[in-house]
């Protein structure tokens, strides 16, 4: 088993002493440090590297969740990556340590809090939906023809003179918009084009 460490300092004149002194203490037996590197950039080469040289029954250390996640969300995919692959998560000042019944009860806790959180966006996004389609209103984007319109194009279309650009140049939308607007009249060929 080897405990593999990480660190990451968000600037280049930012120092790293205080985690790499920490992650030392820890017992850490091979450490990946990311330099410069902001935590909402997804790349972070030194992280990846680490990630990789990961074996089962290691243990990934870091010193803060915010060293190695950018959100609650990453940390709990992480962990069930981890996880998947025989790996353990200890975080150094969260006290989160997955090797542990506790730790992995403190973690267990935090990511059932966060998919709360999710159904609790789903639940008011729904009800809020159903609010608004009582209320005769519909989401979505606004349509670009009104009805008369449509009809228009499509009766322009079907005398068979006026190719598809030049209906869309007529009323200021695209093609592709005539192109939809038509699909009820089961149209299987674009008209000739200008």
């Amino acid at each position: 088993m080897a405990k593999i460490g990480y660190a990451r300092v968000s600037t280049k004149g930012q120092n790293d002493d205080s985690q790499v002194d920490e992650l030392t203490a820890y017992g850490v037996d091979k450490l990946f440090v990311d330099h410069g590197v902001s935590g909402k950039h997804a790349s972070r080469p030194e992280l990846d590297k680490a990630l990789a040289y990961l074996r089962p029954g290691d243990v990934f250390v870091i010193t803060r969740m915010s060293r190695a996640m950018r959100s609650l969300k990453h940390m709990i995919e992480l962990a069930e990556d981890l996880a998947a692959r025989g790996i353990d998560l200890v975080v150094i000042k969260q006290r989160i340590d997955t090797t542990s019944p506790q730790g992995r009860l403190t973690f267990h806790l935090l990511a059932s809090i966060d998919e709360f959180q999710r159904e609790l966006i789903v639940e008011g996004t729904v009800e809020g939906l159903a609010a608004a389609r009582a209320r005769g209103r519909v989401g979505g984007r606004k349509r670009s023809l009104s009805a008369s319109q449509l009809q228009h194009a499509r009766d322009l279309y079907a005398d068979g003179k006026h190719p598809v650009a030049d209906i869309a140049h007529l009323f200021g939308v695209s093609r592709q918009t005539i192109y939809r607007a038509l699909e009820p009249d089961a149209v299987t060929s674009p008209a000739p084009k200008a």
